[in-house]
């Protein structure tokens, strides 16, 4: 999307969508993996669709709150808000009040927005309205979604969750769910599951694992504990890579590593160091990349399937710059591999254990990168009927209050056609521009035929706010 185009956006008011039927008044905590400090923050989300000769005729507004309706009687506890108990712990009443929907109608096409509609959207504002007062965690609806109808008859859903409900993969549960109403399912073919006691921590609580990935009171007062990237002048950016530009990472590493090395690791790794050198702590400083980890699959036994609280992970890689940008990448590869793999059922258990041990301490800020990869996230195959998005992922790299924190992969089709991913990179200025010259560098120093910056760095670009 240019980040030029500027458009009109006609917005009806909010309303309530509540469960279709009558939902039990009922008070659930919430897991004390959900429970943590860093995951009290809203989520923003875009999917884009075409025009679709199935659109027509249709009230898209009328199908998509009536699908909604019918999904939160399954998933009454969307419908009710977060309260905060004696000491911080939250609940959910489960009040029935509803979530918060916008029909809106913007006077562009869809190809104004580009042959490939790419994040940062410089119009996010306009595709998903802060409704004054609803962003907060608690006393809040714990989902805001916004219809936006274009001039060629496609459409663009906008959706803003509260983490602490649900990760990025329960929220896709839900909004299967809202696409199986609309078609005309009776019940989701998932049912939902609560059940977040799983997640809680042991009694006693037990701290068995190293969690580097948190700040801890006794730490705050490090000499370092102020954050080198500035909240002002900050840009982000998107950075393709496709089948060539992996090919040509993956020769960096020794043949070893190189088929038992996944595309995550090996651009976390890349991606890590250019990001270090670019915004260049001094040598002995540490720096960490948090890698977000889905942890369903090291359940046993199982969780259920309709389990769609948050099951994620933040283990943390930790390396002095210096070491990092001078040694080979296959030293960062194996880090980010060993941090993957610490991400393990005990370790899921151990969070849990130190969040009441220690009183839900957050993340680590300084020098520290976050790397959530939604390439498998199933967003992309939300259908209602009318086909599955052209992009469907986050609108910006600017969530919670640490701007240039997190990053996503999101899988993306560029506009020659081909298939890859789209590393959204926040940083300040400066620092964005060094990095894009660490991330060329790294392509064209394994490659005798020289890679055009182009090719590999899509110049897109917004400073953060607007």
């Amino acid at each position: 999307m240019a980040s030029s185009l500027v458009f009109n956006v006609r917005r009806q008011q909010p309303v309530l969508v509540a469960p279709a039927k009558p939902t039990p008044h009922e008070f659930k905590p919430v897991s004390d993996i959900d429970d943590q400090e860093g995951l009290r923050f809203q989520t923003p989300s875009v999917q884009i669709y075409r025009n679709h000769v199935a659109l027509r005729g249709l009230n898209l507004s009328q199908l998509i709150q009536k699908g909604l309706a019918e999904a939160l009687v399954f998933y009454y506890p969307l419908a009710g808000r977060l309260r905060a108990r004696p000491g911080g712990k939250l609940v959910v009443e489960c009040t029935g009040e509803g979530v918060l929907f916008i029909v809106a109608e913007a006077d562009v096409r869809l190809e104004q927005l580009g042959d490939a509609p790419q994040p940062p959207f410089p119009c996010i504002d306009e595709l998903l309205y802060d409704v004054p007062g609803s962003g907060a965690i608690v006393d809040c609806p714990l989902l805001l979604i916004q219809l936006t109808h274009l001039k060629c008859g496609g459409f663009i859903l906008g959706l803003r969750f509260n983490h602490v409900m649900c990760d990025n993969a329960g929220i896709v549960k839900f909004m299967h769910a809202v696409a199986e109403m609309i078609i005309g399912a009776r019940a989701p073919s998932i049912t939902p599951v609560w059940q977040r006691e799983l997640l809680d921590a042991r009694q006693p609580p037990r701290i068995t694992c190293a969690h580097q990935e948190y700040e801890y009171k006794e730490e705050a007062h490090h000499p370092n504990a102020a954050s080198l990237l500035a909240a002002d002048q900050m840009l982000q950016r998107c950075f393709f890579f496709g089948a060539r530009e992996i090919a040509t990472l993956r020769n960096l590493l020794p043949p070893h590593l190189r088929s038992c090395t996944t595309t995550f690791e090996l651009l976390t790794a890349c991606l890590w160091r250019c990001r270090t050198a670019a915004i260049a702590p001094a040598p002995d400083e540490e720096v960490r990349v948090l890698c977000v980890v889905n942890t369903r699959a090291k359940y046993n036994p199982p969780l259920p399937t309709g389990y769609y609280g948050n099951v994620v992970a933040f283990p943390a890689a930790v390396s002095p710059a210096g070491k990092l940008c001078q040694s080979p990448v296959e030293y960062a590869v194996e880090l980010v591999k060993k941090a993957k793999a610490d991400a393990t059922r005990e370790y899921m258990q151990s969070v849990a254990d130190l969040m009441v041990v220690k009183e839900r301490p957050p993340f680590k800020v300084v020098r520290t990168w976050m790397v959530s990869d939604l390439t498998r996230g199933g967003s992309g195959l939300v259908d209602f009927g009318w086909g599955v998005p052209v992009y469907s992922g986050p609108p910006k790299s600017v969530v919670g209050e640490n701007p240039g924190m997190l990053s996503f992969y999101v899988p993306f089709r560029n506009g020659k056609g081909e298939e890859g991913l789209v590393a959204l990179v926040c940083l300040p200025e400066p620092e964005m521009e060094k990095f894009s010259i660490e991330v060329d560098s790294m392509v064209d120093d394994t490659n005798k035929e020289k890679l055009p910056v182009a090719e590999l760095v899509q110049p897109l670009y917004l400073p953060v706010g607007e």
